[in-house]
C-alpha cells in the first residue's frame, strides 16, 4: 500500500528538478537575506523626507523615506576590483578595475565610469556618457537610488547612459535594481538588468580584459546570443598571426543570451601584445561576424 505514495513523491521531485530554459544575463546578483537576531530591537524606520527633482503633480504626493547610506561590504587585501560598463557602438561593454579598498564600492564604481575608459580601453572604442556628479544616494530593500547629474537629451544617450549605471550597481550583492532620482518620465519604478539587456552586444566578454597580462592555458568567459549558441575564440599574436583556436557552446542560443567558458593554450617564446578574439561563425558564409577584440599581454611559456 506504500509503494504508490512513494513513487509519487519520486515523480514529483524529479518534475521540480527540470532545468531552466530561460536565457542568461550574466552573474546575477543577489539580496542577503533579511534576518530578525531573537530578542533583538527592531531598527528605527529610515526618515521621511520629501522627494526632490520630480516633476510637480496635480494632487498632493507622498514622500519618499530617504534610502540608508551606501555601505557595501569591505574587501580584502586592500584592494577592491569592480567591474565598469562603458559603452561602444551604442552598446554596453564591461571592463575591470581594481582600486584600493572602500566601504563604499558603489560610489568607487560610478566614479570611476564617470572618469572613464584608460587609454587603452578608448583605443578598442569604449567610452562612457556618465557625466561626474552622479552620485548613489542610498541602498534599501535591495534597490540603490542614484541623482544623475545629467538628464534628457537624447532618447538613445539617456538610456545608455542609465544602462551603463544600471548593469554596473547590480554587481553588488545588495543591490539588484536602480531607482533614478529625478524618474525617468512620469514613472519612477526600480529597472534591473533585464530592462537593459537589449542594450548588450552578441557576444559579451567579461575576461580576460584589455591590457590584462595572460598566460596559457587562459579561461576565457562572457555572455553570447548567437546561431545554435556556437562561441568560437582564437589567439593572435604580436604579429598579428593565429597561435591557438578554440570553440564552446553557450548555456542559451539562437534568441536567448546563455553564459559561455572556454579554456584555449597556446606557446609563446617571448612577453609580447597579443590580441584574443572572440566571434561567431555566421551560417551564411562561414566568415567571422560579431567579434570582439581584446587587446592583452601574452606571457611566455613555462
Amino acid at each position: 500500500m506504500r509503494r504508490p505514495l512513494v513513487a509519487l513523491l519520486v515523480a514529483g521531485v524529479l518534475v521540480g528538478c527540470a532545468p531552466p530554459r530561460s536565457g542568461s544575463l550574466g552573474p546575477a546578483p543577489t539580496a542577503a537575506p533579511e534576518t530578525a537576531t531573537p530578542g533583538a530591537t527592531p531598527p528605527a524606520p529610515a526618515p521621511v523626507t520629501p522627494a526632490t527633482g520630480e516633476p510637480a503633480t496635480s494632487g498632493p504626493r507622498s514622500p519618499r523615506p530617504a534610502p540608508p547610506p551606501v555601505t557595501d561590504a569591505p574587501t580584502t587585501a586592500g584592494a577592491v576590483t569592480v567591474e565598469l560598463w562603458f559603452v561602444r557602438d551604442g552598446r554596453l561593454v564591461p571592463t575591470r578595475r581594481t582600486r584600493p579598498s572602500t566601504l563604499a564600492t558603489s560610489r568607487l564604481a560610478l566614479t570611476e565610469l564617470a572618469a572613464g575608459p584608460t587609454a587603452g580601453e578608448a583605443a578598442t572604442g569604449m567610452t562612457t556618457l556618465l557625466p561626474a556628479g552622479t552620485e548613489p544616494l542610498g541602498v534599501s530593500g535591495g534597490v540603490a537610488t542614484v541623482r544623475l547629474a545629467a538628464v534628457g537629451g537624447d532618447p538613445r544617450t539617456d538610456r545608455l547612459r542609465r544602462g551603463q549605471v544600471v548593469w554596473t550597481l547590480t554587481q553588488f550583492s545588495t543591490v539588484r535594481r536602480v531607482r533614478f532620482d529625478p524618474p525617468v518620465a512620469a514613472a519612477d519604478a526600480p529597472v534591473g538588468r533585464a530592462d537593459y539587456a537589449d542594450l548588450l552586444p552578441p557576444i559579451v566578454v567579461t575576461g580576460p580584459t584589455v591590457g590584462q597580462r595572460v598566460t596559457s592555458p587562459l579561461t576565457v568567459t562572457g555572455t553570447a546570443d548567437v546561431f545554435e549558441a556556437t562561441v568560437s575564440l582564437r589567439v593572435l599574436d604580436a604579429g598579428g598571426r593565429e597561435i591557438a583556436t578554440a570553440f564552446t557552446t553557450a548555456s542559451c542560443g539562437s534568441g536567448c543570451r546563455g553564459d559561455y567558458r572556454a579554456v584555449v593554450t597556446w606557446r609563446a617564446a617571448r612577453e609580447q601584445a597579443g590580441t584574443v578574439e572572440v566571434y561567431e561563425v555566421s551560417a551564411n558564409d562561414g566568415s567571422r561576424v560579431n567579434v570582439v577584440r581584446v587587446p592583452v599581454r601574452l606571457a611566455p611559456a613555462r
